[in-house]
């Protein structure tokens, strides 16, 4: 194994994989940079890095992450991840997020629901985490940056169109949704979820994209249990409030969503 420089960095604001992403996008990019190597739970980055760490420590000071550097010491590289493997299971998990994304749009159309419908623009948000992810597996900056570019704009246009079903449904009397549709596509939802982590813990990868999805999907669970949550109390109050509450709070998460994207593409 190659012996290099690795520095360890205490980041402080790195909790989520759209963090994680802008810290790849940020310093990928110098020639000095062998691997990084992110400890999301841990908010811990380590750079194993040719010469000196002024420039890359300086280049993530930018990003406003709260970076700490914590110590500096010869190291050697760590051996690759299989990337076959995680391509594989990352397009079965992109596939069952987009799946559920045009299943919950369309069904939260016919049954009125905003509750289906924002979760189906999480789901979207998922998937374009996803692809991003498969991006990160050998994939280019410059290519990750247009992705991320075009999604952030697509995703922010349709949680503020979301937004502004959501004011006119509270201020017209628009029908109650229907409950049934909420929770049995809501629970087909929540089963494709944990289908995609148990997918993503199966790989028992040590690489950030992979945890950061992991942790992501785990985040989409609570969502479905909110959405399911929901459908029964329109059922028992007979009203379309909890629908449009729910609907709210996501897409609220679905616009943060993609505030974050888009900055991966600066």
């Amino acid at each position: 194994m190659t012996t290099i420089n690795q520095t360890t960095f205490k980041v402080s604001k790195m909790d989520c994989p759209s963090e994680e992403q802008m810290i790849r996008m940020k310093l990928e990019g110098f020639p000095q940079v062998e691997h990084l190597d992110f400890d999301i739970p841990q908010r811990k980055l380590q750079v194993y890095h040719q010469g000196g760490i002024e420039e890359i420590s300086s280049a993530l000071g930018t990003l406003k992450l709260g970076e700490q550097l914590l110590e500096t010491e010869q190291a050697q590289m760590p051996v690759a991840e299989d990337e076959t493997k995680q391509k594989r299971i990352l397009w079965w998990v992109l596939g069952i997020n987009f799946g559920f994304f045009v299943v919950e749009m369309t069904t939260g159309w016919i049954s009125s629901s905003m509750g289906l419908i924002a979760d189906s623009l999480d789901m979207l948000a998922d998937s374009i985490v996803y692809a991003l992810s498969l991006f990160a597996v050998g994939g280019a900056v410059s290519r990750k940056k247009k992705v991320a570019k075009f999604s952030g704009y697509f995703q922010m246009a349709l949680a503020l169109l979301g937004f502004s079903e959501v004011l006119r449904r509270f201020l017209s009397s628009s029908e109650t949704p229907l409950f049934q549709w909420m929770i049995i596509v809501s629970i087909f939802a929540l089963i494709g979820n944990l289908v995609s982590l148990w997918l993503i813990n199966k790989a028992k990868s040590k690489e950030a994209h992979m945890q950061a999805s992991a942790i992501f999907t785990s985040n989409d669970i609570i969502v479905n249990g909110g959405v399911i949550l929901a459908g029964v109390l329109v059922y028992f109050l007979d009203s379309k409030w909890p629908d449009l509450v729910i609907g709210g709070i996501v897409f609220a998460f679905v616009m943060r969503g993609a505030i974050r994207i888009l900055k991966l593409s600066k």
